[in-house]
């Protein structure tokens, strides 16, 4: 008779026991229940929203080199100013510098923005950052050995070539958490949050290096932040955007449809900010600044743990009007009373509207633009809003000099209301081009 095969050894289950020998005797341990082994290994999904944020894979690394590197932004221009005048005796030279710096800026940052969508973060931004760091070295040497003039012209425009590090960050952003409106608007408050910070930061930070040390040392330390953030950053490469090749059917950000509405906005939105800054200082001194970008860096973490309206553009009228509203504070402020605490106040109060309108415009800014192209459309956004800073700040210049402190903070104000009546007149164009699509018209 052929043999019955022998019955197959009993499958151990998710439960049967563990065995080993120990002391000469057979030890049988439980092991543990599937259930039991994921509870153990899962964390906790923090409930505040910038620790999730935070605890995204690599954006805690990504986001100390860009904070690093975010720093020298509001260093550079102080130090330089400086340095320049400390050296030369002149504040219209350091100033006419500084400004021929903007420019340049304004001018080969969207280029940069481009060579970093197509080929990558990594690739430019370093190449690009060592550029500008030799510009603000050789813009040392040029101080301190007395050569002439025009060669600190040169030496600081060299310094555009710096990448949009915030740009960056945010696309970053939008790339980790592409379809998830709630995690962009949080990761946008944070950018903006960290924007005033170091803006906030900077300029004290430069002063006292420049005024401790010597004139020197505010450009020197802020190049060496500004390579080693750059450094860190590049790094990451696993949360790096792929890159976006150009093709023949790409066209540039500010073809796409509301993109120059928006772009008018932000312009105007800089002249605020450049009027406000220039009125404030001649008015009071450069530290009462600090309280409004203390008010706007607090009221940016605030709005991004709040759940956003989903109408952006709607969010953005209303964040326009609460700006126009309190910069009317300060000019009240200065035609009612001469007190500084009460203009300290109003200013503070005033920085509450402008986070969350910058906020609000760069998540619209990311919504417009084509996904393979968000560096460069965000930094057309910060162009069009240095643009605005510098006419601002000459226009609120000219105001205070030659009007009073009182038509100078009507000049802030002025600049909101503008900012407000151009996105409302492209909110209706948004709408118009709606219905058109709806009924089958062209757009």
């Amino acid at each position: 008779m052929p043999k019955s095969p022998a019955p197959a050894p009993p499958a151990r289950t998710a439960s049967a026991p563990l065995l080993t020998v120990a002391g000469g005797q057979l030890v049988a341990a439980p092991r543990p229940s599937p259930e039991k082994a994921v509870r153990v290994r899962e964390r906790p999904t923090p409930r505040n929203p910038y620790l999730r944020l935070l605890a995204t894979p690599g954006a805690r690394a990504f986001t100390a080199g860009n904070l690093i590197a975010r720093l020298p932004m509001g260093m550079l221009s102080v130090s330089a100013v400086i340095m320049i005048a400390g050296s030369r005796g002149s504040y219209a030279l350091a100033g006419a510098v500084t400004a021929t710096g903007l420019a340049a800026t304004a001018v080969v940052a969207p280029f940069t923005a481009r060579l970093v969508d197509r080929h990558g973060q990594a690739r430019i931004a370093v190449p690009a950052t060592a550029l500008a760091v030799l510009g603000s070295l050789a813009l040392v040497l040029c101080v301190r050995y007395g050569a002439p003039a025009w060669t600190l012209f040169v030496a600081y425009a060299a310094t555009a070539t710096t990448p949009n590090t915030g740009g960056m960050s945010r696309a970053r952003w939008a790339h980790l958490h592409r379809g998830d409106p709630a995690a962009l608007h949080t990761a946008n408050s944070f950018e903006q949050a960290a924007d005033e910070l170091c803006f906030m930061l900077g300029p004290v930070l430069a002063a006292t290096l420049c005024g401790a040390l010597f004139p020197e040392a505010g450009t020197l330390v802020g190049a060496f932040l500004l390579m080693t953030g750059v450094l860190i950053f590049a790094a990451q490469r696993a949360t790096e955007p792929p890159p976006n090749p150009r093709t023949r059917k790409t066209t540039s950000p500010l073809r796409t449809p509301g993109m120059p509405a928006l772009l008018a906005v932000f312009l105007a939105t800089g002249a605020v900010f450049g009027a406000l800054e220039v009125v404030s200082i001649a008015h009071a001194g450069g530290a009462i600044l600090a309280l409004q970008a203390a008010g706007s860096c607090a009221a940016g973490l605030l709005y991004g743990s709040l759940r956003p309206a989903r109408n952006v553009r709607r969010r953005l009228l209303v964040c326009l009007a609460a700006m126009t509203a309190l910069m009317s504070l300060p000019l009240l402020a200065a035609a009612s009373t001469a007190s500084l605490p009460v203009l300290a106040l109003c200013l503070l109060l005033a920085g509450a509207a402008t986070a969350p309108t910058m906020v609000t415009g760069m998540t619209l800014v990311q919504r417009s633009t084509p996904p393979g192209q968000l560096n460069e459309g965000m930094t057309l956004s910060v162009t069009a809003l240095l643009g605005g800073v510098a006419a601002g700040a000459a226009t609120g210049g000219w105001l205070v000099e030659h009007a009073g402190t009182v038509s100078g903070y009507a000049a802030p104000t002025g600049a909101a209301a503008l900012a407000l009546a151009i996105a409302a007149a492209g909110a209706y164009g948004w709408r118009r081009r709606g219905a058109d699509r709806a009924q089958g018209n062209p757009a």
